[in-house]
């Protein structure tokens, strides 16, 4: 299990794929860690040098408190990842973000367009909300722990037919949910709240790849589609038979998309 020290935190990381090829770098969604790409690795890492995280808070990668007033923000979580990005002397990657991940990665493109090769956004948006559903997150949270949330989001992330078909998974992905810290879903939270990032998705310059599972109702194709417009020179794709986390429910797909759309750049 990789540590490394990096934007004044301890980061957790997994680099697997041959030297000296481009490195692709994964940021995976709020209450996950950087295993909800364990599938997809798979399909990529001969072509590329697969860079994975976990995002602050997340994972094992190192909580910072929040308060009431003061979470994270979507520049700190892009800071992260360029800080990891530094410590590992890495100059420049393709960036693929899934949710907070996607969000995190169109700011890293808009503060530090240099980092950034090709540019994938999963299931993501330049906004997520309204800042209510999150605010009532938070303090649902707050007043009941991270078990309150748990179940509830499973419907978001998958479709009914995976819950019904991979019983023991959609139980293991709760689990990752409940056992996540309180100080790092809320800070990131926080981060989604407050971020509204279409204004600023017009200076993206990396070649963008917009990806949306067909059944996702946390941020639905017409979200994605949206995304995909306020950047110069984006596509967008639908997966079928996905939602909102298209790389535990459609591994191989989802990589085919991602691979043919680097390679064509």
């Amino acid at each position: 299990m990789p540590f490394i020290e990096a934007a004044g935190i301890t980061q957790h990381y997994d680099l697997t794929g041959p030297a000296g090829a481009p490195v692709l770098l994964f940021a995976n969604s709020i209450g996950t860690s950087l295993q909800i790409w364990d599938a997809v690795v798979p399909h990529l890492s001969d072509r590329y040098r697969v860079l994975r995280y976990d995002m602050r808070g997340h994972g094992l990668t190192q909580v910072t408190p929040v308060t009431e007033e003061v979470g994270y923000s979507m520049d700190t979580l892009a800071d992260d990842a360029a800080g990891l990005l530094d410590a590992l002397g890495i100059a420049r990657a393709h960036v693929c973000g899934l949710s907070i991940g996607g969000m995190m990665a169109q700011r890293l493109a808009v503060k530090a367009p240099d980092r950034v090769h090709g540019l994938i956004l999963c299931d993501t948006a330049g906004m997520i909300g309204p800042p209510s559903i999150w605010a009532d997150r938070i303090a649902a949270i707050r007043a009941r722990g991270m078990g309150a949330i748990a179940d509830g989001v499973m419907a978001r992330w998958f479709t009914q037919a995976f819950r019904d078909s991979r019983p023991e998974q959609i139980r293991g992905y709760t689990a990752m949910v409940a056992r996540t810290t309180e100080d790092g879903y809320v800070g990131c939270s926080m981060a989604i709240r407050d971020a509204d990032l279409r204004a600023d998705n017009a200076a993206i310059a990396a070649p963008t790849l917009a990806i949306c599972g067909e059944e996702d109702v946390a941020t639905p194709p017409d979200t994605v589609r949206d995304l995909a417009a306020g950047i110069p020179g984006a596509r967008f794709e639908l997966l079928p038979g996905a939602a909102h986390i298209p790389g535990v429910e459609k591994p191989a797909e989802l990589a085919a998309l991602i691979d043919g759309f680097l390679r064509d750049l």
